[in-house]
């Protein structure tokens, strides 16, 4: 079973639509905080929280060279997030499997009546 906490902690990072773009804009390749922030007219501060929020949700990484700090995505980011979307189709899928067995024991209405 996975860990609730990481994956809430991703689910919300990925809640924002700023901080999808950033990992829209990072799914390309690194960026700086700048290169993040511009297309959107964010402000740095306000692009540094949003990758913040991002990192400790797990989905990016950063690294500072001098004074230019550059994100990047974290290589396995989806990897809780796919594991847990797929555990739940299938649980899905199973009751659905089994709603058409059943429903295999009712003849089919031919709609005259």
């Amino acid at each position: 079973m996975i860990e609730a906490a990481p994956l809430d902690r991703m689910f919300t990072a990925l809640a924002d639509a700023s901080r999808r773009g950033m990992v829209e804009r990072l799914s390309l390749g690194p960026a700086t905080v700048k290169q993040l922030a511009g297309p959107t007219n964010m402000g740095l501060p306000s692009a540094l929280k949003h990758l913040k929020v991002l990192e400790d949700g797990g989905i990016v990484v950063s690294r500072k060279v001098g004074r230019t700090r550059t994100f990047s995505m974290q290589p396995d980011a989806f990897r809780e997030m796919d594991e847990w979307v797929r555990a739940r189709k299938a649980t899905m899928n199973m009751a659905f499997d089994r709603l058409a067995e059943a429903m295999k024991a009712f003849p089919e209405e031919d709609g005259t009546s």
